[in-house]
């Protein structure tokens, strides 16, 4: 990877977002700035697809939106027309969960899911939003259920190329997939247990804990599911369990190397009553064969009386080689590691109960 000027880790939490700066080293950090302090910021995240712009899911008391800063947090603006139903519905938006990026060649082009299990969709930068009404109508709402959390789209998988393919993943509700750019949705569940409900295997109603896909093999999916770990070959048409060699089946976030698309990390957690590291020991779990087989890796980490867990969007990659990968806590803790899971460092703590992590070279 060419080398980058600055590295720097965005950090979304319950009393603001938080910027740390490094170099190419990787070894020494520090707290550039605090964002939007006092209030809830589920997701934090940098464009670089043209001028950098910092993208912020605020979710202060008056209501949640997603503010947008262009002189590193300087400054934030609201936006024109906001993450809100038209005039008149219904419904609100109780939460705003998650910013996507567009792919590189459409710049301005945004996403945002939020609560109760909506998509909005921004073409100038997140200046003005509009929502994908296809999704809010789909007509299996009515078996979509929240979860602890609410209701949320929080997971995205665009397809590289093809800019009217993308995934979607929402609690609780499954995975969903478009192949004309948004106008209508097709669930792609199969395969996924849903033991919480009559029918363990819905047509909808799966609660997607987090899902990605690779740039590299679009037709490739995982997910951390509220139960299990599962993969797809073939877009999400069939998943296939890969939870064998995991101590537990349940776990929030799951992240693929950046430059094998074939190597995946996701960490355990007891289950829905007690959100913590199987016996009290922080693990991260490393699949280098696309599920197949697991490595407990836990060098550095606090392997007795670890009792936090790691939200759905709190674990990052960077795309150095090799790639470092980032953890945030519950407890304020940053852990990561320089050398792709095998040993890792305190690199931060103190800071506010954690809800993402995000890694932009600049």
């Amino acid at each position: 990877m060419a080398k980058k000027s600055a590295l720097y880790l965005l950090i979304g939490t319950h009393k603001g977002g938080f910027m740390l700066r490094s170099t190419d080293n990787r070894k020494t950090w520090k707290l550039q700035d605090i964002f939007i302090k006092g209030m809830d910021v589920n997701h934090l995240i940098l464009d670089t697809r043209g001028e950098p712009t910092l993208y912020a899911c605020a979710n202060p008391w008056d209501g949640p939106g997603v503010q947008y800063s262009k002189d590193f947090g300087k400054t934030w603006m609201q936006a024109e027309t906001p993450v809100r139903f038209k005039e008149g519905s219904d419904k609100k938006i109780n939460r705003v969960w998650h910013v996507a990026l567009g792919r590189a060649n459409e710049p301005g082009v945004l996403y945002c899911g939020a609560d109760p299990g909506v998509l909005f969709r921004s073409q100038d930068g997140g200046k003005n939003w509009s929502e994908i009404e296809s999704l809010t109508n789909h007509p299996t709402r009515p078996q979509w259920n929240p979860g602890a959390g609410g209701m949320m789209v929080h997971s995205f998988a665009l397809h590289p190329t093809d800019t009217k393919k993308m995934y979607i993943g929402i609690s609780a509700a499954g995975t969903f997939y478009t192949d004309d750019g948004g106008k209508t949705w097709e669930p792609r569940n199969k395969g996924v247990l849903a033991d919480f409900m009559p029918d363990k295997y819905p047509e909808v109603g799966q609660c997607v804990h987090h899902m990605e896909g690779h740039p590299a093999k679009p037709d490739v999916l995982y997910q951390q599911n509220h139960c299990g770990v599962y993969r797809s070959d073939n877009g999400g048409k069939k998943w296939i369990d890969i939870n064998k060699g995991l101590p537990a089946r349940f776990g929030f976030p799951l992240k693929i190397h950046p430059h094998d698309p074939d190597t995946v990390y996701v960490v355990p957690e007891v289950g829905a009553e007690f959100r913590c590291p199987p016996d009290g020991e922080f693990a991260v779990y490393r699949s280098k064969n696309k599920g197949n087989k697991w490595k407990k890796l836990t060098k550095g980490l606090p392997t007795k009386n670890a009792y936090f867990n790691v939200n759905r969007q709190a674990m990052a990659v960077d795309t150095f080689d090799p790639c470092g990968v980032y953890l945030g806590t519950s407890t304020g803790q940053i852990f990561n590691s320089r050398n792709e899971g095998k040993s890792w460092h305190l690199l931060t703590e103190y800071l506010p109960p954690i809800f993402s992590v995000e890694c932009v070279s600049v």
